[in-house]
């Protein structure tokens, strides 16, 4: 405890508040618990939901869908438990706002492991864009195959790259990087919100037409039968990792929750808006992780809408498809945002003088609002958006990757930040029953963790090598 003590100062403190001075417009804080709801659903409900079906047909009939409760209720506890550290000291009445995770963790945790923190969530959030850019290009190829199919029929060899859809993509994300921070893009969220509702309840809704079709549930208590047990546990694991990426969001949680007026307290809002959102995107990703396993059984797609379970109708497919590019458009900044902010805030203090760092320009365009501009933002946030379409490019396998993100970011920061940063709020002593409960529970999720990355790894390296 030594440690916080020396670190929990107003250094923090101060250093917090000004990162707000990065913009030249004042933080004017309007959400509410609806914007929430969907800022949460936008971040959440992303590229995650199409492989649950996958993720299902692994685990089998009570693995599945138990993996996915299970997911919920942590994310649950661990959300509840990072929203009482926005405001500090006291969880309701501050006076001190945190606007950040990794400012929660600096003032919580002290200095040595906001290092680490940093290191893990800037990574988290920039394989997530990486995975964004990857399931979009996937999506965009997949109306083009689909209107093949259905003129050519549905073995005809329609075959499409995904590079020119990455670098599409990775254009239009150019232009929406300058979007300036969080408090600027509430209409973003909600559009794309809605986006994933639509495509999310469409998957749905295939599924369950394909299984009315059929006549029969398909699919097993065990899941899809591997050539060994080795082979099966690889896969079981990696499904894991899936469904570990299809959940947490507290590394985007505090930059939502500074967006949200008061009264009522901030923290209230936020719980009841993870709640919300929690419940709803569980509901759909049940739905479309078993009634799509239901739907095809051993011959489940890795991605619902984009594998070719189904073929007609084609018009609805591509609807379905030009939804999910419409949402990971958005889902793109919700993760991005907090690394610009992050990046440009540590060049702000590391370079006060400079120019280039801080000046702002304004220019006024005829029947448009005036706008501001920042050199260095355009310049790091074009190369930001350019780093993650080249690496999509050189990776771009959707299941393993996301397996891989999922793992990374599960244990280290949706359970072990907020779980640490909670026995230094609330005081908790070593050996008392709410320690050893949250030790215990933090130690089984690392161990899902190890397991979803190490099956995650190994099917990555399999595909790039195969």
């Amino acid at each position: 405890m030594g440690e916080e003590g020396e670190d929990n100062q107003s250094p923090l403190l101060a250093s917090s508040s000004s990162s707000t001075e990065v913009s030249p417009w004042p933080v004017e804080r309007t959400g509410t618990l609806w914007t929430a709801t969907a800022h949460v659903i936008t971040g959440v409900i992303g590229a995650g939901v199409l492989s649950l079906a996958w993720s299902t047909a692994q685990l089998g009939w009570i693995a599945g869908p138990m993996s996915m409760l299970v997911f919920a209720g942590i994310t649950l506890v661990s959300t509840n438990i990072l929203c009482d550290c926005y405001m500090y000291p006291d969880p309701e009445h501050g006076p001190n706002r945190i606007k950040s995770y990794m400012d929660a963790v600096k003032l919580y945790l002290g200095r040595k492991r906001t290092w680490l923190c940093a290191l893990l969530q800037n990574l988290s959030l920039y394989g997530t864009d990486i995975a964004y850019v990857i399931t979009t290009s996937t999506c965009m190829r997949a109306i083009q195959k689909s209107n093949c199919y259905h003129r050519e029929g549905h073995n005809a060899p329609c075959s499409y790259g995904d590079t020119p859809y990455m670098l599409l993509f990775g254009a239009v994300q150019v232009v929406m990087s300058q979007i300036p921070d969080f408090h600027n893009m509430e209409w973003l969220s909600v559009v794309a919100a809605i986006m994933s509702f639509t495509y999310s309840f469409i998957g749905f809704g295939l599924g369950f037409a394909q299984v009315i079709e059929n006549g029969e549930i398909k699919g097993s208590i065990t899941g899809v039968p591997a050539a060994s047990i080795a082979d099966k546990l690889w896969l079981s694991f990696e499904a894991l990792g899936d469904i570990a990426f299809a959940y947490p969001y507290s590394i985007i949680l505090l930059e939502i929750q500074d967006t949200l007026r008061s009264p009522p307290p901030e923290n209230k809002t936020m719980k009841k808006a993870s709640m919300i959102s929690i419940f709803v995107t569980t509901f759909f990703y049940l739905c479309c992780g078993c009634f799509g396993y239901a739907a095809f059984g051993n011959n489940t797609p890795g991605n619902l809408l984009t594998g070719f379970g189904f073929y007609e109708p084609y018009w609805l497919i591509d609807f379905a498809n030009a939804c999910i590019v419409l949402h990971l458009v958005g889902g793109y900044q919700i993760y991005s945002q907090p690394v610009f902010a992050f990046v440009e805030r540590w060049f702000t203090e590391k370079f006060p003088g400079s120019g280039f760092v801080n000046k702002f320009y304004t220019f006024r365009v005829p029947l448009l609002p005036t706008f501001q501009i920042n050199l260095f933002k355009i310049c790091f946030r074009t190369a930001y958006v350019a780093s993650t379409t080249i690496l999509a490019m050189i990776f771009p396998y959707f299941n393993q990757v996301l397996g891989v993100l999922g793992a990374l970011n599960f244990w280290p920061l949706a359970i072990y930040f907020p779980v640490e940063m909670y026995f230094v709020q609330k005081k908790i002593q070593p050996w008392t029953t709410k320690w050893i409960a949250l030790r215990s529970f933090s130690s089984v999720c690392l161990l899902v963790t190890i397991v979803g990355l190490i099956g995650s790894i190994q099917g990555l390296i399999s595909a790039k090598l195969g």
